[in-house]
């Protein structure tokens, strides 16, 4: 699993028991998974269809580092479905895991539609740079 981005755990992330609000952690889950999805499919018209059960295995408090990674587990005809884990950077413990998240890629018409790819591929090789 790769982990891509990180966030800071601020005050206005809290909850009224004073660590991470889930909803704050699952806004920043779904932001992933479609940023991921629009650089893979170069689509910017994503959705998010399906979100599996969630289960949150620890808590992050004020001023922790998290970090959330994303796996793809399967190209779907429209869509991408990954696994999700989120940690805490610095004790590596698992604060949340998701099994499946399906983004849906649509066309102008607002409509699913077919994207083509069937890998992940890195932008690095779709520009044709090296690395040195």
């Amino acid at each position: 699993m790769r982990f891509h981005t990180r966030k800071w755990v601020k005050p206005e992330d809290l909850n009224p028991n004073d660590t991470l609000y889930g909803g704050r952690l699952l806004e920043w889950i779904d932001e992933e998974a479609a940023l991921y999805t629009i650089i893979q499919l170069e689509n910017p018209r994503i959705v998010t269809k399906f979100i599996s059960e969630i289960n949150f295995k620890s808590s992050a408090q004020k001023g922790d580092i998290v970090e959330i990674g994303i796996e793809v587990v399967d190209f779907g005809r429209t869509s991408l479905t990954f696994r999700c884990e989120v940690r805490n950077k610095m004790t590596r413990e698992t604060i949340i895991s998701i099994e499946r998240i399906t983004m849906v890629s649509l066309g102008e018409d607002g409509k699913p539609a077919p994207h083509g790819k069937t890998e992940i591929e890195f932008v690095k090789d779709r520009l044709g740079t090296k690395k040195n």
